[in-house]
């Protein structure tokens, strides 16, 4: 049975799957967004102590360092198993079942009875979420599979950056090379706009990071973003581009606005700029013609 036939006869039973999935991708990204962080810091200890090898030469000191640094338990995206950061208990598969163990055990440590992260529920209810609203909008099929790999690779980016204000590279350039691969087809776009929307993304961003650094000393965003625009122009192609910018730029002066004048944010702390990005580039994929109708009609102006 053809899989878009299957899902109009049977949409509950095909969305409360995608439900399912959801949850068990959103448990994953937990796991990628506590520990992808924490070995890129290790990832760059060692090289720092590879530099500092290299220029104090093999003596004694050095190899000290280097045994000390290994001391530390070295973190991979499946090992160790998940454990209480508080007592160390390690997770066992009942209390690992995504959402539900966390009303079960009342956000409580089983061991400890210490807290657990809200963050936890909400991104796996997130992650189930918004893959919902991916599929109703697209039904089942390869353009669904590709616009639920994008949308959970920038739940993961955006909570990253909300934690560390880190955008890591082994997200970004992959998405990056997926979005291209999969507009060979012309999923989104065609591969043409694909490839100008991937440079057009870098170099926009990178140049108002200049003039920015120029006209006031500072740097006002990282370069992430700039790798994370050029993937949301690999999706959806340069002519969504001015919408994405646009829109994320607005989300993020209103965010910004409201934290100052509600909770009294110091103006001078940073905002991370990924999360922007990635719900408007994110919109762009799945409403971005009509999104750009309405400012038409506002505006009266097009691009």
């Amino acid at each position: 049975m053809d899989m878009q036939l299957f899902f109009q006869e049977h949409q509950a039973i095909s969305l409360s799957a995608i439900v399912l999935l959801g949850l068990a991708i959103g448990s994953f990204l937990n796991v990628v967004i506590y520990r992808l962080p924490i070995m890129m810091k290790q990832q760059w200890r060692d090289q720092c102590l590879q530099l500092l090898d290299c220029s104090t030469g093999s003596g004694e000191d050095s190899a000290d360092t280097e045994m000390q640094s290994h001391d530390k338990e070295e973190i991979t995206i499946v090992t160790p198993r998940s454990r209480c950061p508080h007592c160390g208990h390690q997770i066992n598969a009942i209390e690992n079942i995504p959402l539900l163990s966390y009303i079960m055990l009342r956000g409580r440590c089983r061991h400890c009875h210490a807290g657990i992260s809200i963050r936890y529920p909400l991104v796996e209810t997130a992650t189930a979420f918004l893959s919902v609203i991916v599929v109703w909008h697209f039904g089942l099929g390869w353009t669904t599979m590709a616009a639920l790999m994008f949308t959970w690779s920038l739940i993961a980016l955006s909570v990253i950056d909300l934690d560390c204000q880190l955008l890591p590279d082994s997200i970004t350039l992959p998405l990056l090379w997926l979005g291209l691969a999969v507009n060979l087809f012309g999923i989104f776009t065609d591969i043409n706009s694909s490839v100008v929307g991937a440079i057009a993304g870098y170099t926009s961003l990178w140049l108002v990071y200049l003039l920015f650094k120029w006209a006031t000393g500072k740097e006002g965003m990282g370069y992430g973003d700039f790798k994370l625009l050029a993937a949301i122009g690999a999706w959806s192609g340069w002519q969504a581009l001015p919408m994405v910018i646009l829109l994320s730029a607005f989300l993020g002066a209103a965010i910004g606005i409201g934290l100052i004048i509600l909770k009294g944010r110091d103006r001078n702390v940073p905002i991370p700029f990924g999360p922007f990005l990635s719900a408007a580039g994110w919109l762009s994929i799945l409403w971005g013609e009509q999104i750009k109708g309405v400012y038409w009609a506002i505006t009266g102006l097009h691009f």
